[in-house]
C-alpha cells in the first residue's frame, strides 16, 4: 500500500519546482539535466548523512560533541552569571526545567562557539572541510568560481560572513552568481546557530531518527545543491556559476586568512559572538513584544465578529497547504503552517521555540522531523535587510541588483528549505 506522506512529498518536491519555473525569467535555458541532478543530490545527501553506519557514527560523535560544548560553555556561565547561569543554587530546586533560562544559559553558547569556529578557521580546519565539500559539488553540478565557494561557506558561516570571504569577486560576478550568494545565505543556518539549535531540540525526535545536530548538519549540506538548484530556475545562465572575467584563473578562489594570530581569532570570534548574541536577545525581545500586541489588536477585532484570531494561527492557515505538501499529515498541517509562517515572517528561532513548546501530539515524529528541516534556514524578512545592508557595503555600486535579487532570493531559498523537508519526510517515512 502507497504511503500517502510519501505521495504528499513527491507531489510537493513537483510544486516547488513548478512554481520556482512559472517565476523564471528566462524559461527556455533551463537546464533541466542540472534541475534532476540536484533533486538527486540532495536524495544521495540525506540517505549517506543518514543511513550510512560510519557517517551516522560521525554526526553521533558530533552530537556528543555539542554536549562536551554545552557542558564547557556552562562553566563559563555559571562561573559569571552563577545559579542563573547554570550553577548550582542556594535553595532547593522543586522543578530542574523551570531553571534553565534562554539568555543566561543557552545563547551565550553562541560566543563560545563563535570564538571556537574562528579558531578552527585560522587552525586551517574550516578551510579543509569546505574544500573538501566544494570539490564534491564542483565535480557533481559544475559549480565553479566564487559564487558556488560561498554557497559551499554558508554550510558553517553566516549569510553576510561567507561573502566576505570573497569580497574581491563580488563586483566582477554576474547577476545569477549575485542570486546564488544571497539564496544559499538565507537557505541555511550558521554553523554556530545549529550547535544552538541542537541543544535546544535535542528531545524532539522520536528513537531510531538520529541525533538532531546530524540531522541540522544533512539539511545545510543538502542546501547547497537546492539553492544552486533553484537559483538556476528562477535565473538560468547557460554558463552558471562562472564569475565573469577574461581570465581562466577566476573559476579558482583562494580563500584569504582573515585572523593573523591564535589570540586574534579568539578576541575577535568572540567579539563577533558577542554582537549575534547580543542582536539575536535584542531582536527576541522586540519581535516577542510585537507579537504579543499584534495578537491583543487581531483578538480584538476578531472578537467584534465572534472570532477568536491569532497572528500564528492566521498565518498558520496560510501555510497549512506547504506543511502538507512536505509530507505534514493535513490534520496537522495547521501545526506546521504555523511554524513556518513565523520563520517566514519573524526568525527559525522563535519557530523552533515554538516547536519546543509543543505537546506531543501535536505533531509526530516524522511531522517534527520534516519541520526542523523546513525550518532550518535564515529566509525572513529580517534576513532581506540583512543581507543587503551587508552586501550593498562590500559592492556599493550593485546596491539597485542587490535590491532587485531581494525577492527572488527570498522566495529561492524557502522553496529550497520546503524542498529539503519534502525529501527527509520521504527518506524517513
Amino acid at each position: 500500500m502507497i504511503d500517502a506522506s510519501a505521495v504528499q512529498g513527491v507531489v510537493g518536491i513537483g510544486v516547488f519546482v513548478a512554481i520556482a519555473v512559472a517565476l523564471s525569467q528566462d524559461r527556455s535555458n533551463i537546464n533541466w539535466r542540472l534541475v534532476i541532478s540536484a533533486i538527486v543530490m540532495q536524495f544521495v545527501i540525506c540517505v549517506a548523512f543518514t543511513q550510512l553506519s560510519f557517517l551516522q557514527s560521525a554526526l553521533e560523535a558530533l552530537n556528543s560533541g555539542v554536549q562536551a560544548l554545552s557542558q564547557a560553555s556552562a562553566k563559563g556561565t555559571s562561573f559569571v552569571f552563577g545559579y542563573i547561569g547554570g550553577g548550582p543554587a542556594p535553595f532547593e530546586i522543586k522543578d530542574p526545567g523551570l531553571m534553565v533560562t534562554l539568555g543566561f544559559q543557552i545563547l551565550p553558547l553562541i560566543i563560545f562557539i563563535s570564538a571556537l569556529s574562528a579558531l578552527l578557521w585560522y587552525w586551517h580546519v574550516l578551510p579543509l572541510l569546505v574544500k573538501l565539500i566544494s570539490g564534491f559539488f564542483e565535480r557533481t553540478l559544475n559549480t565553479h568560481g566564487p559564487a558556488g565557494l560561498v554557497a559551499v561557506i554558508n554550510v558553517f558561516l553566516g549569510q553576510v560572513e561567507s561573502a566576505l570571504m570573497v569580497k574581491p569577486y563580488l563586483a566582477r560576478m554576474s547577476k545569477h552568481d549575485l542570486l546564488l550568494v544571497m539564496t544559499a545565505g538565507m537557505a541555511m543556518i550558521a554553523g554556530s546557530m545549529m550547535v544552538i539549535y541542537s541543544a535546544m531540540l535535542g528531545p524532539q525526535l522520536g528513537p531510531g531518527m538520529g541525533g538532531v545536530l546530524g540531522h541540522l548538519i544533512t539539511k545545510s549540506i543538502m542546501s547547497v545543491p537546492a539553492s544552486i538548484l533553484f537559483a538556476h530556475l528562477l535565473m538560468p545562465e547557460k554558463q552558471s556559476l562562472k564569475i565573469q572575467t577574461g581570465s581562466a584563473q577566476a573559476t579558482k578562489t583562494q580563500i584569504d586568512q582573515p585572523y593573523k594570530s591564535v589570540m586574534d581569532a579568539i578576541t575577535r570570534g568572540t567579539s563577533e559572538g558577542l554582537s549575534i548574541c547580543l542582536n539575536v536577545v535584542a531582536i527576541l525581545i522586540v519581535l516577542s513584544a510585537l507579537i504579543a500586541l499584534g495578537n491583543d489588536g487581531l483578538g480584538w477585532a476578531g472578537a467584534q465578529f465572534g472570532y477568536s484570531l491569532t497572528i500564528q494561527g492566521t498565518v498558520g492557515w496560510l501555510f497549512a497547504p506547504v506543511a502538507w505538501l512536505m509530507g505534514v499529515p493535513w490534520d496537522q498541517a495547521s501545526t506546521g503552517g504555523q511554524l513556518l509562517g513565523v520563520k517566514t515572517v519573524l526568525n527559525e528561532f522563535l519557530a523552533y521555540l515554538d516547536l519546543m513548546k509543543l505537546p506531543d501530539s501535536a505533531l509526530s515524529s516524522h511531522s517534527r522531523l520534516i519541520m526542523i528541516y523546513a525550518l532550518c534556514g535564515f529566509a525572513n524578512l529580517g534576513s532581506i535587510g540583512i543581507q543587503i545592508s551587508g552586501l550593498s557595503a562590500m559592492i556599493p555600486e550593485r546596491r539597485d541588483e542587490l535590491n532587485s535579487l531581494a525577492w527572488p532570493s527570498f522566495i529561492a531559498a524557502i522553496l529550497a528549505s520546503c524542498m529539503n523537508g519534502a525529501i527527509a519526510g520521504l527518506i524517513f517515512p
